[in-house]
């Protein structure tokens, strides 16, 4: 008869309540993946190469039997195929390649950056391009690569908004407020700069500057912007705006009759009004936020101190690092550094 000590048998019951608890919480996490998976629906799981490492590396251990007890995320055999190519990139040792790198990776970044740049390319378009430059590959390699940079075929991909300024920039323009507090003798008070920018050449115009940009004020802007000889959007067809109630409907009215289109950017876009909004941000950046301004006067001097800097002094990235009135002045002596708004603009050039 066997000898049930009373530590023996202690032993056995608290094994027994281990194993019982042990058993619950496979149970319940078994469950908790399938009312998961139930979610889910028919979407299939995507899985990292971390995450299908740290399954197969566990699953391995539990054997094909219990696995197809308690896996739910994939089947077991999926997790032992894992496993063996676990073990066999333990043994399998990278190999340095030398010489130039592979043709093919080449082909697939022009393929990419011919389909991105022009959303009216088909698969033929793109492997004739491909062909003059001396690259022989099949429309099906073109159709691949697209499909694994997630670009859809040319009657699916429409023309984006940037593309779609860049071929109509010359008949284009912006406009857009930006804000800025200036001390008076009533206090604090906030002035509103109304400014126009082209989107060819980067050239801005300050429109107004006022405390109150009500409907007679926007209407004499209007006005004066499309003044048939001076006006700044004489040559233009189209001007983007925002939804603000300040462009109200007299002045789109006054735009429209003389030829200039409205177009308004959709709500909480900036990016449909980049140029303007990168304006905006130069001045404030570079100027504005590092002066305190002291009257209407002394706000009105600091703009357009900064305009004439911008225009005539300041290469711009957006065309080539250009300057977007006259060219650079010439010499061949010390460089010297010519200040504005006593040092607060800076530019370089050479002495004569």
């Amino acid at each position: 008869m066997p000898d049930f000590s009373p530590l023996r048998l202690l032993l056995v019951i608290f094994a027994g309540w281990v194993h019982r608890e042990q058993a619950r919480t496979i149970a319940y996490l078994i469950e908790e993946n399938r009312v998961l998976r139930e979610q889910l629906g028919s979407r299939r799981l995507r899985l990292t190469d971390d995450q299908r490492r740290r399954l197969a590396a566990k699953g391995a251990a539990l054997g094909r039997r219990l696995l197809a007890r308690v896996a739910t995320i994939v089947t077991p055999d999926t997790i032992l195929r894992w496993h063996r190519r676990l073990i066999a990139a333990k043994w399998t040792y990278p190999s340095r390649r030398v010489g130039r790198p592979g043709i093919m990776k080449e082909i697939r970044t022009l393929i990419v950056r011919m389909a991105a740049e022009n959303s009216t390319w088909g698969y033929c378009r793109i492997q004739g391009e491909l062909k003059k430059l001396g690259h022989c590959v099949a429309t099906s390699t073109v159709a691949k690569t697209l499909k694994e940079h997630g670009i859809k075929p040319s009657p699916d991909r429409p023309t984006s908004w940037r593309a779609f300024l860049r071929s109509h920039a010359d008949v284009i323009a912006a406009i857009d407020f930006f804000t800025a507090e200036v001390w008076t003798a009533r206090g604090l008070v906030t002035l509103y700069v109304l400014f126009v920018i082209d989107h060819a050449t980067r050239a801005v115009e300050i429109a107004g500057i006022t405390t109150n940009p009500d409907s007679a004020f926007m209407a004499q802007v209007a006005r004066n912007l499309t003044d048939h000889v001076d006006g700044f959007l004489r040559a233009k067809r189209f001007l983007v705006l925002d939804r603000d109630t300040k462009f109200s409907g007299r002045f789109k009215r006054i735009l429209t009759d003389a030829g200039v289109c409205p177009v308004t950017t959709s709500y909480q876009a900036p990016n449909m009004n980049a140029f303007a909004e990168r304006f905006a941000l130069s001045i404030k950046r570079e100027c504005l936020d590092r002066l305190i301004l002291f009257g209407t006067g002394h706000l009105d001097r600091a703009v357009r101190e900064f305009v004439t800097h911008y225009h005539t002094e300041r290469p711009h990235q957006g065309i080539g690092n250009e300057l977007i009135a006259g060219i650079p002045a010439a010499g061949t002596g010390d460089v010297v550094a010519r200040e504005r708004l006593g040092g607060l603009l800076r530019h370089y050039e050479r002495a004569a």
